[in-house]
């Protein structure tokens, strides 16, 4: 991202790209509806101030709109700024939609519940950029009030690589090596489908970048933990036993530091 607000490789991959259909598909349904069951778990009252940072085409703003929460919408990318005004028209109590980015929230110190920040931590590849957003957060963030920082995991690509056999295309290769060392992902020439420039994390690391900031640890989550490794995973979730198991494994191992790094994407809970 820069002062235009977004980097022009990333906003050239996501007006290409689909957001509004990516919760939809795939293994992104299950992602979907585990990322509401993680946020939820952090609602404490029934009518919270929320900040979705980055959020998107505003799947998760509505969903929370729904539930009688204040919810706002900061978002970089004015594609997705259009289709989250249609989403929040069709809606009784809306959600309001800004155009903006996270180092640079446009609302006052101390004056909001939950602070969600989905985008912002994928693809700000430089540290002191994520460490503004997350002090901006904890600026606008009341006493007590809650952050939820999303990431994407270091050996998220290298996982996939292995599984799918694409780790012997020597560009993948060695973009998953600087992943695994440097957390940077640039995507090569030659896969022009994944993901456009971003920073993948450590789980310590990122627990080290929000305490650093003066926020108070309250745990880190594995979003889709190991059970995407389960070769027949989509047939399983659709089994009633088979989809419980895989829940109930997800949920005694979603907070396992030594298997965290098994989950494509994690989530961080911090308060102030």
């Amino acid at each position: 991202m820069s002062k235009q607000l977004i980097n022009r490789n990333i906003e050239a991959f996501y007006n290409k790209a689909s957001e509004e259909t990516r919760l939809e598909k795939g293994m992104r349904v299950f992602e979907f509806e585990r990322i509401k069951q993680l946020i939820q778990s952090y609602i404490t009252a029934p009518s919270l101030q929320i900040l979705d940072v980055g959020g998107g085409t505003g799947k998760y703003s509505e969903w929370l709109a729904k539930k009688g929460h204040k919810v706002h919408l900061i978002e970089p990318v004015e594609k997705h700024l259009h289709l989250a005004e249609q989403r929040a028209k069709k809606i009784r109590n809306k959600f309001k939609i800004h155009l903006g980015e996270s180092r640079d929230l446009n609302f006052p110190d101390n004056s909001t519940d939950l602070i969600i920040l989905h985008g912002p931590l994928y693809h700000l590849q430089k540290k002191e950029d994520r460490e503004v957003s997350i002090r901006e957060a904890k600026r606008v963030l009341k006493p007590n009030g809650i952050i939820l920082g999303f990431a994407i995991n270091y050996t998220a690509s290298t996982l996939v690589g292995l599984l799918n056999g694409l780790i012997h295309k020597n560009s993948f290769f060695e973009m998953c090596k600087a992943e695994l060392t440097s957390g940077i992902h640039n995507p090569p020439d030659d896969f022009p489908w994944l993901l456009a420039e971003a920073y993948y994390h450590k789980p310590d690391q990122l627990k080290s970048e929000f305490l650093s900031q003066g926020l108070t640890y309250l745990n880190t989550y594995a979003i889709e933990g190991m059970v995407w490794l389960d070769k027949d995973f989509f047939a399983n979730m659709l089994h009633e036993k088979k989809r419980r198991n895989l829940l109930e494994l997800i949920r005694i191992t979603q907070n396992d530091s030594n298997i965290l790094s098994l989950s494509p994407h994690i989530m961080i809970a911090v308060k102030k």
